[in-house]
């Protein structure tokens, strides 16, 4: 069964949390000086993260699980303003819910990502010598990790190459609906996208402003 990782202080919420997903098993952190440790123990298919917590608040958790892994991390969260919401996914989320929050969204929310991570395709294509396989980009001695989100993209992108793929598209081929995704997820995750891939010389995706992006 798909394990899922709650880190959250609040014990009503991690109750309610387990209560209403059943589908899959649910864990919680025990110690919260160690949540990464705990994480890798656990080795969970997702995660979910509060903001904040004891010691050191879910930026900085998610910032330590990225160092070493690409498990999807969902952010459940009551600060329902932007700026949290841009931090969340520049940290390396991948989706943000905010508090309180439809049983039925997270589910939705939940099985989406968990689609995209697991269910992409694993094979090898090819642009200006940069080789994309599962998750990760490489060229010669150099090679980058993706997340699941950041490869689905960049793959999109290849499948396609020097043709504008519309941002509708993008959204409706990795979030699954319109109906649960924030409007500014898409432009994160390709800043995103961007910034990690420039670390191995790979600068090859345009905007078409008012329209969508391009590999070229």
């Amino acid at each position: 069964m798909t394990k899922l990782f709650i880190v959250e202080d609040d014990a009503a919420m991690v109750k309610q949390l387990k209560s209403v997903l059943t589908d899959y098993t649910a864990v919680s952190v025990q110690n919260f000086r160690s949540v990464r440790q705990e994480i890798e123990t656990e080795n969970p298919d997702l995660i979910l993260m509060d903001i904040t917590l004891p010691y050191f608040n879910g930026f900085y958790w998610t910032t330590e699980i990225r160092k070493r892994a690409t498990t999807p991390i969902i952010f459940l969260s009551s600060a329902d303003d932007e700026m949290n919401q841009v931090m969340a996914m520049n940290m390396g989320a991948d989706d943000y819910v905010t508090k309180p929050f439809s049983a039925d969204i997270l589910k939705a929310k939940i099985n989406a990502l968990l689609r995209r991570t697991y269910s992409f395709s694993q094979a090898q294509l090819t642009f200006k010598g940069f080789i994309l396989e599962g998750a990760e980009l490489k060229k010669g001695a150099d090679k980058v990790e993706l997340t699941p989100t950041e490869a689905k993209l960049l793959r999109t992108f290849f499948e396609q190459p020097n043709q504008t793929v519309p941002k509708d598209v993008l959204l409706a081929k990795l979030w699954e609906s319109d109906d649960y995704i924030d409007a500014n997820a898409l432009q994160v995750n390709i800043a995103r996208l961007r910034k990690k891939l420039n670390t191995i010389g790979f600068d090859y995706i345009g905007t078409v402003r008012g329209v969508g992006y391009v590999l070229a």
